[in-house]
């Protein structure tokens, strides 16, 4: 079992950036970052995998970064030019499974979950 502790949230305002972090207990292949504005469905925002192959949401595309420490089992999501519609609790997410194809970002494909990041852009 690996524990996700995601860090780095808060309040910035439009046109800002933050950058997110995820500690993980444990190694995993494959990690993404997800997130969920009241109301909506939990949505994949970025996905990277040990090597380094990442997918996006066309949404960030541009704007938002991820990046895998593999060797301190750490996570980060770089956010710049943020938007209004960026606000949402970020989850950090994984699964110890290499793709054939780029990381997914889909929900149903990660195992381990983090308790959530809030960041707010006003």
């Amino acid at each position: 079992h690996v524990q996700l502790v995601e860090s780095g949230g808060g309040s910035v305002q439009a046109g800002g950036s933050l950058r997110l972090s995820c500690a993980a207990s444990g190694y995993t292949y494959t990690m993404a970052w997800f997130r969920q504005a009241p109301g909506k469905e939990r949505e994949g925002v970025a996905s990277i995998d040990s090597e380094r192959r990442t997918s996006y949401a066309d949404s960030v595309k541009g704007r938002f970064t991820t990046s895998k420490d593999n060797a301190k089992n750490i996570l980060y999501l770089q956010m710049n030019s943020l938007k209004p519609e960026d606000t949402a609790m970020y989850y950090c997410a994984a699964v110890y499974r290499r793709y054939t194809r780029y990381p997914p970002l889909i929900k149903d494909e990660y195992i381990f979950w983090g308790r959530g990041t809030q960041v707010t852009v006003s």
